[in-house]
């Protein structure tokens, strides 16, 4: 490149990176922020327990929530936060599953759940196709 008065100037060929890290730096925070918002689930007080996390998988596992007054709930529909039926709930997970066989369910059962209800439950997710059923648990305080 020629410029006024003869002398000869050479090009730079060198990429400003410091817009793409001023993006990174956003898209960081927003991810941060939007993250404890991702795992969704009807706010039930889960039973503490010491127990071993689930093994990952690729697939999402379905959140289905049982509350104190045996209302139920499942992640998938629309609306998360509105009580379902056993069979709307069973008939949901069975057309997911028919799709992908390997997805988890899990209950998110209130401790103050009577057992036998927690139980029906995963008998009617075991009887909609479902090859595996865990428990949410909160880890135990230290202390109690």
């Amino acid at each position: 490149m020629q410029v006024p008065g003869g002398r000869k100037r050479r090009l730079v060929a060198e990429i400003n990176v410091v817009p793409y890290i001023d993006v990174m730096l956003v898209l960081l925070v927003v991810f941060m922020i939007t993250a404890p918002l991702l795992m969704q689930g009807v706010e039930v007080e889960l039973p503490q327990a010491p127990s071993e996390p689930m093994e990952e998988s690729a697939e999402q596992p379905i959140l289905v929530s049982i509350k104190e007054d045996g209302s139920l709930y499942i992640d998938l529909l629309e609306n998360p936060d509105e009580p379902r039926s056993i069979e709307e709930i069973a008939d949901v997970i069975s057309k997911v599953l028919a799709e992908k066989p390997e997805t988890a369910i899990l209950v998110w059962g209130d401790r103050r759940v009577p057992y036998g209800e927690v139980v029906g439950l995963m008998t009617r997710l075991q009887n909609a196709g479902t090859v595996r059923v865990g428990l949410v648990t909160e880890p135990p305080v230290l202390g109690n």
